[in-house]
């Protein structure tokens, strides 16, 4: 201000109550500013909530390689193509291209789509010896991991055609050949990679396991042989032993001559219980008793043919049968029968006889294997019925 001209407007002096008065206009009147503006959404760029999910479809900032089907934004489609394509790619260049794609999958333990990777760079064909024999040793490591190893074995193969001296392919067909108990080529592959290191303490151990496997092999399998020469003996010997005691076995259908099939028990229950030789070198019969007036059955898995019959039927009824509720069947109350040849006859068995020379009794034939016998109350309208029926 010009110091000679004079100032008839005095400055005015705020109290801070007036100030603070003024301050809450001035907010309030902004705030109405504000809220009478037009109110537009903004729709341009990504919304806070998916920002990441966004980020992440784009292949410069992408965590991890779209799955196979998965839809490709068109920047990473437009980038595969420039990788894969034949024309802007020598095979070399592609093959290394899909080495790169397996390994990616491999060190996160995809091991299939790893898979898919070294075989696609293996179909490019290209020269390089070396890169071949990476991808075939890399396609057996998946195929490791996944135990698949024959196939692993038939790619350490393969590399091993193409590198002969490749440690890994030589130590992976190694391990390959123990899994798959192929104990000799696991020895073969440890001496062609010890040739080189033969102070490799795994390698070495591994061929100690082969050798020690292999010999426990050729014992068990010395064993198996021993005991199949036993088995067929002992079978010989029961056939010539039911043969020379003229024992009626039911043939199956078009065989002339008694076979050890023809002795299966054809019976559930005593699958497991074939006609076979005791100790004593005796024959051990299955039996079956049937019920036919209360339709039971007993099932006997092994009965020496030594036993009397009677003895058989006081261990049965050693105590009543919870099925005999009026304690109608006991040994001296029951009669056994059997049925001849074709069913078409039926013959009361002496109980005092052994089972052997029940057995011999040129009217008696064995059926699937096994004796089977007839247990009736005697003299009971059963009975009757029942021989009335021959």
């Amino acid at each position: 201000m010009d110091p000679g001209v004079s100032n008839d407007v005095e400055k005015k002096s705020w109290t801070n109550a007036e100030r603070l008065e003024l301050a809450a206009k001035l907010d309030a009147e902004l705030d109405d500013y504000i809220n009478n503006l037009e109110q537009k959404q903004y729709t341009e760029g990504w919304p806070e909530d998916r920002w990441e999910a966004e980020m992440d479809k784009h292949p410069f900032f992408m965590k991890k390689a779209p799955e196979v089907g998965d839809e490709l934004s068109p920047l990473m489609e437009g980038l595969q193509q420039l990788k894969y394509d034949e024309n802007e790619n020598t095979p070399e260049e592609l093959a290394n291209n899909y080495k790169e794609d397996g390994n990616f999958n491999y060190k996160y333990k995809k091991y299939r789509l790893a898979i898919i990777g070294y075989t696609e760079g293996i179909r490019t064909k290209c020269k390089d010896i070396e890169l071949i024999a990476q991808l075939y040793n890399n396609r057996a490591a998946s195929q490791y991991m996944l135990h698949n190893y024959r196939s692993s074995l038939n790619d350490c193969k393969l590399a091993l055609n193409l590198k002969p001296e490749y440690p890994k392919a030589l130590n992976r067909a190694a391990n390959c050949c123990l899994h798959i108990n192929d104990y000799d080529q696991c020895i073969f592959y440890c001496d062609k990679f010890l040739e080189k290191s033969p102070s490799d303490k795994a390698i070495l151990n591994l061929r100690t396991e082969a050798v020690v496997s292999k010999k426990k092999l050729e014992r068990d399998r010395r064993k198996k042989e021993v005991s199949i020469k036993k088995m067929e003996r002992e079978e010989k010997s029961l056939l010539e032993l039911i043969q020379s005691r003229k024992i009626n076995v039911e043939i199956n259908a078009g065989k002339r001559h008694l076979q050890l099939a023809d002795l299966e028990p054809c019976i559930h229950h005593l699958a497991q219980n074939k006609v076979h030789l005791g100790e004593d070198g005796r024959l051990i019969w299955p039996v079956v008793i049937l019920y036919p007036e209360t339709q039971q059955t007993d099932f006997i898995q092994e009965s020496h043919e030594d036993l009397i019959l009677m003895d058989l039927l006081e261990e049965l009824f050693a105590e009543p049968p919870g099925w005999d509720k009026e304690r109608r069947y006991h040994p001296k109350n029951v009669n056994i029968y059997f049925e001849g040849k074709g069913k078409r006859t039926v013959h009361k068995t002496n109980t005092q006889a052994t089972l052997g020379e029940i057995l011999a009794d040129e009217r008696f034939e064995v059926r699937g294997g096994t004796p089977a016998f007839l247990a009736l109350v005697a003299s009971s309208e059963a009975e009757k019925r029942f021989l009335a029926n021959y």
